[in-house]
């Protein structure tokens, strides 16, 4: 398919909706969720109207047909982040969903009163709580790298926290507020080299450009379809066969076992083992589309794109006054620009933008942390994806011109 600028709005529906009388949607909240294009809706629709079954249980069409698309695109996300094998992608409810089950699986198989966890000061609260919340439990140790003025990660600090043997290092591959890409293949290396297991939140980099899970050596890798063109209900973890074999299961019940008696259990193969009752099928199948969408626009030009956009969006937005970007290195980043203004809350400042059909999204974004690092309670988040244009940021643009001659 190629990247067709276009075609690709075409593909996207809700693009075509005016938000206010004479003011079509100018869609910038995809790091939140991105929209999603029409072969995506159409193949979930299809699970529904044509093959609406369960899987893994029944010999009847429907349910061989049901359970043929659902384990392919098991198949079709292993190849998108180049895993091993498609025993190692397990499908969850979401990132959040498959932190957790490493935290309470892995985690709590691992970890010991004492041990060292390190986390950075820019994390999701997806990769913040349930370490807080094991830390509780067994009485760990977190430990934090810290982020710089300029929105990066403060590598310097890195040897000393290794030096106190963490057994695991968990990391967002890119900041949802920042838009900071860290050097995660570096950041992987080093922590392997000190004993440690390493879980990447990839939440906001798989969306968004190549991702190659064996090239990384990540322990443990996650995402969630909606942010990737795909429905909600559905996430990946990703992990290397050897650990997940040895992990005990997340959830007990359906076709997570492979023998029950009254009083034990044995559990299901990979990656079934984690994967208990019925699961969200039609969203599996449209993540499968998704990626297939993806695939055939090729994440370079993908990247490419958002890369552009951001360095346009740059340019245009910082000589507004009353305004301050957190993280400007381009060098360095995603299709996201957060900014406060001196003049208005940031929820202000959204809910004008949405008067002139502009969706941004508006608060802490889930990273309260990272807004105390920088002595502010919220920002009001720009973020780019595939549909966007210079046009649209030009509309960004004319509306915070807005909010400047309304508060200023």
């Amino acid at each position: 398919m190629g990247f067709d600028k276009e075609k690709i709005i075409r593909d996207f529906p809700i693009l075509n909706r005016e938000i206010k009388p004479g003011k079509r949607l100018v869609y910038l909240d995809s790091t939140a969720t991105s929209q999603k294009p029409e072969v995506v809706i159409e193949a979930m629709n299809d699970y529904y109207r044509l093959y609406n079954a369960n899987i893994h249980r029944g010999v009847h069409t429907l349910a061989e047909e049901a359970t043929a698309m659902y384990e392919q695109s098991r198949v079709k996300v292993q190849k998108f982040i180049n895993a091993r094998s498609h025993k190692e992608i397990v499908f969850t409810r979401n990132a959040t969903e498959a932190i957790n089950l490493v935290a309470f699986t892995w985690g709590r198989q691992n970890l010991d009163a004492g041990d060292v966890v390190v986390l950075t000061e820019m994390e999701h609260h997806s990769n913040l709580v349930p370490w807080q919340m094991l830390a509780a439990e067994k009485n760990l140790r977190l430990e934090f790298i810290p982020v710089t003025e300029n929105g990066e990660l403060d590598l310097l600090e890195l040897p000393a926290l290794l030096n106190l043997k963490p057994k695991l290092f968990c990391f967002t591959h890119m900041s949802n507020v920042l838009g900071t890409i860290n050097p995660a293949k570096e950041l992987i290396s080093n922590a392997h080299k000190a004993g440690a297991v390493v879980l990447v939140d990839g939440a906001q980099s798989v969306p968004h450009f190549a991702v190659d899970v064996v090239d990384l050596d990540a322990d443990f890798y996650v995402f969630s379809a909606h942010k990737m063109l795909g429905p909600t209900g559905i996430g990946v973890l990703y992990g290397k066969e050897n650990l997940l074999n040895n992990m005990p299961p997340f959830l007990g019940g359906g076709d997570m076992i492979k023998k029950v008696q009254l009083r034990t259990f044995k559990p299901n193969d990979l990656p079934h083992k984690f994967e208990a009752g019925t699961p969200a099928i039609a969203e599996a199948i449209g993540l499968g589309a998704a990626v297939d969408y993806l695939a055939a626009i090729g994440m370079d030009h993908v990247l490419a794109h958002e890369k552009e956009l951001t360095a346009y969006g740059l340019e245009k937005i910082a000589p507004l006054e009353h305004l301050k970007i957190f993280g400007k290195d381009i060098t360095n980043k995603g299709g996201v620009i957060a900014f406060e203004m001196d003049i208005a809350h940031p929820h202000d400042v959204a809910q004008i933008l949405d008067m002139q059909g502009v969706a941004v999204r508006a608060g802490h974004h889930c990273a309260m942390p990272l807004h105390e690092k920088f002595h502010i309670p919220a920002t009001t988040r720009a973020s780019f994806y595939i549909y966007n244009t210079k046009e649209d940021i030009d509309k960004l643009v004319e509306g915070l011109q807005i909010v400047i001659d309304m508060f200023g």
